[in-house]
């Protein structure tokens, strides 16, 4: 979806939904009417009610607002999503190493001989992750 206007918006959000002015309506508490006026952007809806709007039309409030999917910053690259899962992927191989190791040597089913590869595997991790951020 485009940069449009929020009724630009509204109206083809509502439409992919095979939705009509009078159904989102009755989902809003509104009247049909007032649904029309968002549409034309001759109102707006209370605020109080745009987290509802978004959950009805399957966004978020910042999508609706914005008029479609927020944009990266001008010079910036957009994220992969295999950009943003990687560093949780590894913290969270740190996390269950350190568990592990914890976990283990307290059961008596690990050695302090064997646990030092397996901290620093989750260390490694810690320091891809790290090195991965762009904060």
């Amino acid at each position: 979806m485009s940069k449009q206007t929020f009724g630009a918006t509204v109206a083809a959000l509502r439409k992919e939904r095979g939705m009509t002015q009078l159904e989102l309506a009755n989902q809003m508490g509104v009247t049909d009417k007032a649904v029309s006026k968002w549409e034309r952007d001759l109102s707006f809806p209370d605020a109080a009610a745009l987290p509802k709007l978004a959950e009805i039309l399957g966004v978020s409030v910042d999508e609706l607002i914005q008029g479609g999917p927020a944009e990266p910053a001008p010079g910036q690259a957009p994220v992969s999503e295999a950009a943003r899962l990687v560093p949780l992927i590894l913290r969270g191989v740190a996390l269950a190493m350190g568990v592990a190791v914890v976990v283990l040597f307290s059961l008596r089913q690990l050695d302090a001989e064997a646990a030092v590869p397996m901290l620093g595997l989750g260390l490694a991790c810690l320091a891809a992750a790290q090195l991965g951020r762009q904060d």
